[in-house]
């Protein structure tokens, strides 16, 4: 017959104090929201799961419905932070932009992935796309973010120029995504260089 639980006396100094760490976790709520946009890049929108996101952020089940009031609104804040992230790594890509190559440049590697994004939150980014096509509450998390992008791409050219080059960037990136074989660099560089024109205001 198993004997009586040990009393909190007979426990190990480890095993009290990690217990006092899981119940002291002040970062939950953000490593539950990190944890979504990894599963979201990895399964997508449609294979999200409330025990998914549990699992990548080693928290229990409970947490989720605790900080969130259901996988919509964790997935909107997941959403939302990521276009944040995005957003600030868009905007310091063309901090050192000054002439009208460099930003031919810094926009064919936006488009290349050469400026910090990956596949991974390019897809995620997709992933945002599809789900405001079906949710008119996260548009308001796509025109933020498109928003800001254009913000940046007007420093250096006008507001309609910057309308279209920030759907350039979109629509190329998804062409490279999907390609079957590489597209060059070059090829790349000269849609873009058409695209600025004269436009460009450095």
């Amino acid at each position: 017959m198993p004997g009586p639980a040990p009393s909190p006396e007979g426990r190990s100094g480890s095993e009290r104090g990690a217990r006092r760490a899981r119940r002291h976790d002040p970062d939950r709520k953000d490593r539950i929201v990190d944890a979504t946009i990894r599963v979201i890049a990895e399964h997508g929108v449609a294979g999200t799961t409330h025990r998914l996101i549990a699992a990548a952020a080693d928290v229990p089940l409970g947490s989720l419905t605790y900080h969130f009031s259901g996988l919509d609104d964790l997935r909107a804040q997941a959403f939302r932070r990521h276009a944040e992230r995005m957003s600030v790594a868009y905007a310091a890509h063309f901090e050192g932009v000054r002439t009208h190559d460099q930003l031919v440049d810094a926009v064919t590697d936006l488009i290349h992935g050469n400026a910090g994004a990956d596949s991974q939150d390019w897809a995620i980014s997709y992933e945002l796309y599809l789900a405001a096509l079906r949710d008119p509450g996260l548009r308001e998390v796509t025109e933020s973010w498109m928003r800001t992008s254009r913000a940046v791409l007007e420093r250096f050219v006008d507001p309609t120029t910057a309308r279209g080059v920030d759907a350039l960037i979109e629509g190329l990136v998804i062409h490279k995504t999907l390609a079957t074989t590489p597209v060059p660099y070059a090829e790349i560089r000269e849609i873009v260089r058409r695209a600025v024109g004269a436009a460009a205001r450095v």
